[in-house]
């Protein structure tokens, strides 16, 4: 598949503050993006609004070492316009403004001269460039029009930075997370991250590879995600549902794939539907021998008892339905700067873990002093980002998990490489195979592990090679134009 796109040269190397040039650096050249439509099986319900489709961006990073070669990289991730900004704006308004951002990168990242490691090059560009550039576009959209948010701009960058860590890994012949470390990156983890008030730790000296799993598994349980627009019994289907060979409801999902472990999503403003929801699932995982549960409020609670009459209610009425919910997922508004919530009564109860909050480990570092113990870790909120969410996260004794984005194609495998190095409090969310299937039909072919669900889990044995270990040029697939 290769990658059509002008290769800039830098005149030398920039050094910035080091004594002398790092023979693994990389010096980002170009980019190209593409635009992959794909549409939903089965709709998908986020907090108030409904997926039908996503536009998959998909980048090819070119990368130049020290020596003169070149690499190329790729990287993609799902523009979830529903997830990444809740407004009252019209879809199409909000998925063009992503589609425009993209845009603006792939400029944004050909101009940009920075060498070094590519977590060292990515935490640059989002510490300079990134805020510019979305300050740029909400300028350009006038002062009346409803600003982009940061967590939207994250997700256009992901594609980017991804694809410029995998280009790193071909560059050096490598698995990029074995690079995660001394030789290969110049900085130790003090130079981005600062330690919580109060606390011991001290990244002197550390490295990501220091948080990782050195010998991840090949196999990780999978969560399945129930939808709020999920038919769980016979008598919710209206007839209108796709015949494509697919399970419909959840017993089939479970039978089929062997699930143990069950994401439930609810409604966040109706207390009396997310409880029957709650009970519901809970009840059907009991009959077929599911283990574990989790509750996703998806950021409309605004009220802590909300979530705990819940499940102070689950204690009393089912208890062992309660004790099968293994944590409580981002309840509570995006913007944590802007919803101090403190959170402590939830968190007392079950473990509570950020998912849209957590941008960055700042975030998280209030967080945690909010109440917050867990973090959801994405790889659409950039590589880099995640990496360093997770190294300060760790360090202060927070418990991670690796949550979805419905990561079809190329963005499964990051995703799940994240999550098998991540040491997750269980497995991986992983529900592309339920909402569109076919999309992944040509990465399905050489990665039949990463795309189906067998025994309750995903197989990560087919990965192999440099950088990500996509096995890109035995993956049958053509690309639209470039975008």
């Amino acid at each position: 598949m290769p990658c059509i796109a002008h290769t800039k040269r830098l005149a030398s190397a920039p050094t910035e503050n080091k004594s002398m040039p790092n023979k693994y650096d990389l010096y980002q050249t170009s980019a190209t993006l593409y635009f992959l439509p794909v549409e939903t099986r089965v709709p998908l319900k986020f907090g108030t609004e409904t997926l039908t489709s996503v536009t998959c961006a998909r980048v090819c990073m070119t990368a130049t070492g020290s020596d003169g070669h070149t690499a190329q990289g790729w990287g993609e991730t799902p523009l979830s316009v529903q997830w990444v900004w809740p407004s009252n704006l019209t879809y199409a308004e909000r998925q063009d403004a992503l589609k425009e951002f993209s845009r603006m990168l792939v400029s944004a990242w050909n101009r940009f001269e920075h060498a070094g490691h590519p977590l060292e090059v990515g935490y640059a560009f989002q510490q300079t460039v990134l805020p510019q550039l979305l300050n740029e576009l909400n300028q350009s959209r006038g002062p009346d029009v409803e600003p982009m948010p940061w967590l939207a701009a994250l997700v256009c960058c992901s594609a980017f930075d991804i694809a410029l860590h995998d280009a790193y890994g071909v560059l050096h012949n490598v698995p990029i997370y074995s690079t995660y470390s001394s030789p290969y990156m110049n900085e130790d983890l003090a130079t981005f991250l600062m330690p919580a008030e109060g606390s011991n730790v001290n990244f002197d000296g550390l490295y990501p590879a220091d948080f990782l799993n050195p010998s991840p598994p090949q196999t990780l349980p999978a969560w399945h995600l129930v939808g709020g627009l999920d038919p769980l019994t016979q008598d919710e289907l209206t007839g209108d549902e796709p015949d494509d060979g697919y399970p419909l409801l959840l017993h089939d999902w479970i039978d089929r794939d062997g699930l143990n472990c069950l994401k439930v999503k609810l409604r966040g403003n109706d207390s009396e539907w997310d409880y029957a929801r709650l009970v519901q699932v809970g009840q059907i995982a009991i009959e077929q021998d599911v283990d574990w549960l989790t509750s996703d409020f998806n950021c409309t609670v605004t009220e802590p008892a909300y979530v705990n009459q819940i499940l102070d209610r689950l204690t009393i009425e089912h208890p062992r339905i309660y004790g099968m919910i293994l944590y409580v997922e981002q309840p509570f508004p995006h913007d944590l700067e802007a919803n101090r919530i403190d959170v402590h009564s939830v968190s007392a109860r079950k473990p509570l873990f950020m998912d849209e909050s957590a941008h960055d480990w700042q975030i998280i570092r209030l967080g945690r002093t909010l109440g917050w113990t867990g973090v959801a870790l994405k790889t659409c909120k950039t590589q880099t980002g995640a990496l360093l969410s997770l190294c300060w996260a760790k360090a202060h004794g927070m418990t991670l998990m690796v949550q979805d984005l419905t990561n079809p194609m190329l963005a499964q495998i990051p995703h799940l490489l994240l999550a098998a190095h991540a040491d997750t409090i269980m497995g991986v969310e992983t529900n592309a195979m339920q909402f569109y299937p076919d999309a992944s039909s040509a990465e399905e072919a050489i990665h039949p592990g990463l795309y189906k669900r067998r025994s309750g889990a995903v197989d990560l044995s087919s990965l192999a090679g440099p950088g990500f270990g996509y096995r890109l040029a035995e993956i049958d697939r053509s690309l639209p134009s470039t975008g």
